[in-house]
Protein backbone atom coordinates (compact mmCIF):
# COMPACT_ATOMS: atom_id res chain seq x y z
CA UNK A 1 0.00 0.00 0.00
CA UNK A 2 1.14 3.93 -0.44
CA UNK A 3 2.03 5.64 2.63
CA UNK A 4 1.68 8.99 2.75
CA UNK A 5 4.58 10.92 3.53
CA UNK A 6 4.13 14.01 5.39
CA UNK A 7 6.22 16.70 4.05
CA UNK A 8 5.54 20.22 1.92
CA UNK A 9 6.68 20.05 -1.74
CA UNK A 10 10.03 21.91 -2.09
CA UNK A 11 9.57 23.75 -4.86
CA UNK A 12 13.12 24.00 -6.25
CA UNK A 13 13.04 20.35 -6.51
CA UNK A 14 9.91 20.55 -8.24
CA UNK A 15 11.93 23.17 -10.61
CA UNK A 16 14.62 20.60 -11.33
CA UNK A 17 12.41 18.21 -12.96
CA UNK A 18 12.73 18.14 -16.69
CA UNK A 19 8.37 18.55 -17.25
CA UNK A 20 8.96 21.78 -15.26
CA UNK A 21 12.11 23.06 -16.36
CA UNK A 22 11.76 27.02 -17.14
CA UNK A 23 8.18 27.48 -16.05
CA UNK A 24 7.06 30.96 -14.48
CA UNK A 25 7.21 31.29 -11.05
CA UNK A 26 3.46 31.09 -10.68
CA UNK A 27 3.04 28.13 -12.50
CA UNK A 28 5.89 26.67 -9.79
CA UNK A 29 3.94 28.02 -6.90
CA UNK A 30 0.13 26.63 -8.60
CA UNK A 31 2.21 23.36 -8.59
CA UNK A 32 4.07 23.37 -5.48
CA UNK A 33 0.52 23.15 -4.18
CA UNK A 34 -0.72 20.51 -5.51
CA UNK A 35 -0.32 16.38 -4.99
CA UNK A 36 0.61 14.23 -2.52
CA UNK A 37 3.61 13.20 -1.57
CA UNK A 38 4.28 9.00 -1.27
CA UNK A 39 7.84 7.38 0.19
CA UNK A 40 7.32 3.93 -2.15
CA UNK A 41 9.70 0.98 -1.08
CA UNK A 42 11.57 -1.54 -3.70
CA UNK A 43 9.47 -4.09 -5.18
CA UNK A 44 5.78 -2.16 -4.46
CA UNK A 45 3.47 -1.95 -7.48
CA UNK A 46 2.28 1.45 -8.08
CA UNK A 47 -0.41 1.17 -10.77
CA UNK A 48 -1.81 -2.49 -12.41
CA UNK A 49 -2.60 -3.09 -15.47
CA UNK A 50 -6.23 -3.36 -16.11
CA UNK A 51 -7.47 -1.57 -13.18
CA UNK A 52 -9.26 1.67 -13.17
CA UNK A 53 -6.93 4.65 -11.74
CA UNK A 54 -7.48 8.15 -11.31
CA UNK A 55 -4.08 9.57 -10.69
CA UNK A 56 -1.24 10.61 -12.45
CA UNK A 57 2.43 10.17 -10.49
CA UNK A 58 5.63 12.14 -11.01
CA UNK A 59 8.71 10.31 -10.40
CA UNK A 60 10.76 12.74 -7.72
CA UNK A 61 13.32 10.38 -6.85
CA UNK A 62 14.00 6.69 -7.32
CA UNK A 63 13.70 4.25 -10.04
CA UNK A 64 10.29 1.86 -11.57
CA UNK A 65 9.70 -0.21 -14.38
CA UNK A 66 6.94 -0.58 -16.85
CA UNK A 67 5.49 -3.96 -17.40
CA UNK A 68 3.10 -4.47 -20.66
CA UNK A 69 2.21 -7.81 -20.96
CA UNK A 70 4.47 -8.70 -18.13
CA UNK A 71 7.52 -7.48 -20.36
CA UNK A 72 9.67 -4.32 -18.95
CA UNK A 73 9.20 -1.87 -21.64
CA UNK A 74 10.27 1.23 -19.90
CA UNK A 75 12.25 2.93 -16.58
CA UNK A 76 10.76 5.81 -15.27
CA UNK A 77 13.16 8.19 -13.28
CA UNK A 78 13.16 11.45 -11.72
CA UNK A 79 10.87 13.43 -13.67
CA UNK A 80 9.13 10.76 -15.33
CA UNK A 81 5.40 10.50 -14.93
CA UNK A 82 2.82 7.68 -15.26
CA UNK A 83 -0.76 7.23 -15.24
CA UNK A 84 -2.03 10.44 -17.42
CA UNK A 85 -3.61 8.09 -19.83
CA UNK A 86 -6.05 6.44 -17.71
CA UNK A 87 -6.21 9.58 -16.00
CA UNK A 88 -7.17 11.15 -18.70
CA UNK A 89 -9.42 8.93 -20.51
CA UNK A 90 -11.26 7.26 -17.26
CA UNK A 91 -10.34 3.83 -19.17
CA UNK A 92 -8.10 1.08 -17.15
CA UNK A 93 -4.79 1.45 -16.55
CA UNK A 94 -2.58 0.18 -19.98
CA UNK A 95 0.94 -0.63 -17.87
CA UNK A 96 2.44 -2.33 -13.95
CA UNK A 97 4.58 0.04 -12.45
CA UNK A 98 6.56 -1.46 -9.96
CA UNK A 99 9.12 0.45 -7.95
CA UNK A 100 12.60 -1.24 -8.87
CA UNK A 101 14.27 1.47 -6.33
CA UNK A 102 13.40 2.80 -2.93
CA UNK A 103 11.14 5.88 -4.37
CA UNK A 104 9.44 9.21 -3.65
CA UNK A 105 6.47 10.17 -5.98
CA UNK A 106 4.27 12.85 -6.44
CA UNK A 107 0.38 11.51 -6.95
CA UNK A 108 -1.78 13.90 -8.60
CA UNK A 109 -5.37 13.23 -8.90
CA UNK A 110 -7.67 14.09 -11.68
CA UNK A 111 -8.69 17.21 -11.20
CA UNK A 112 -5.00 18.45 -9.58
CA UNK A 113 -3.36 17.19 -12.68
CA UNK A 114 -5.74 18.88 -15.11
CA UNK A 115 -5.41 22.08 -13.08
CA UNK A 116 -1.59 21.62 -14.02
CA UNK A 117 -1.80 21.17 -17.28
CA UNK A 118 -4.24 24.39 -17.71
CA UNK A 119 -2.20 26.42 -15.68
CA UNK A 120 0.93 26.01 -17.99
CA UNK A 121 1.61 25.65 -22.28
CA UNK A 122 4.97 24.52 -21.19
CA UNK A 123 3.66 21.68 -19.08
CA UNK A 124 0.82 20.96 -21.51
CA UNK A 125 3.59 21.14 -24.45
CA UNK A 126 5.88 18.42 -22.27
CA UNK A 127 3.35 16.14 -21.64
CA UNK A 128 2.16 15.62 -25.05
CA UNK A 129 5.53 15.46 -26.62
CA UNK A 130 6.00 12.73 -23.72
CA UNK A 131 2.47 10.98 -24.39
CA UNK A 132 3.49 11.08 -28.42
CA UNK A 133 7.23 9.39 -27.57
CA UNK A 134 5.68 6.68 -25.71
CA UNK A 135 2.75 5.74 -28.99
CA UNK A 136 6.06 6.26 -31.45
CA UNK A 137 7.46 3.58 -29.43
CA UNK A 138 4.95 1.56 -28.51
CA UNK A 139 3.91 1.36 -32.46
CA UNK A 140 7.45 0.59 -33.59
CA UNK A 141 7.51 -2.45 -31.28
CA UNK A 142 3.98 -3.58 -32.86
CA UNK A 143 5.40 -3.10 -36.09
CA UNK A 144 8.77 -4.89 -35.55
Amino acid sequence: MLRRHERKNDDLLLRQLPVFAGCPGRTMKLVSNLGTRLRIRAGQRLVTTGHRGSEVLIVLSGMASCLVGGVEEAQFGPGDFFGEVATLDGGPRTATVVASTDMEVLVLNGVEFETMVKSSPEVAHRVLKSMAHRLRQANAKAVA
